[in-house]
């Protein structure tokens, strides 16, 4: 790693602690169903069924409080994403797309693409039969 990459890596990962710890706080502080300052879902709104997000901020602010069993309730595939969205960070900021190529490809290219749309779009229809 040379002294410009180290740098660039520690800024890139002094911003994602800085971003996380105050949206954190935030989430800590405030529960989204109590607070008037959380976007509301407009597909909600409009048709009073849930999109893939809604409950993320719920979710989100079960997180904080290490709630897990409630987050889950919220949008159990916010939860389960988790991993896959800390992989993508670490495939696009840290040097994972250079280091693992085949790894990126096989994870978030094309077809990955396609596979996540279709989770999402089967989470969008399943969580409004239920």
């Amino acid at each position: 790693m040379t002294l410009i990459t180290g740098k660039r890596y520690i800024r890139r990962l002094l911003v994602i602690i800085a971003v996380s710890l105050i949206t954190g706080g935030i989430y800590y502080i405030f529960s989204p169903l109590e607070s008037s300052f959380f976007p509301k879902c407009p597909f909600h709104s409009i048709t009073g069924l849930d999109c893939p997000g809604c409950g993320s901020q719920r979710a989100l602010h079960h997180l904080t409080h290490f709630e897990i069993k409630k987050a889950f309730i919220s949008n159990p595939l916010l939860i389960m994403a988790i991993p896959y969205i800390f992989t993508g960070i670490y495939f696009e900021y840290f040097g994972g797309k250079e280091n693992y190529p085949r790894m990126r490809r096989l994870l978030f290219g094309k077809n990955a693409a396609v596979t996540v749309l279709i989770v999402v779009l089967l989470f969008w229809i399943g969580r409004n039969l239920a």
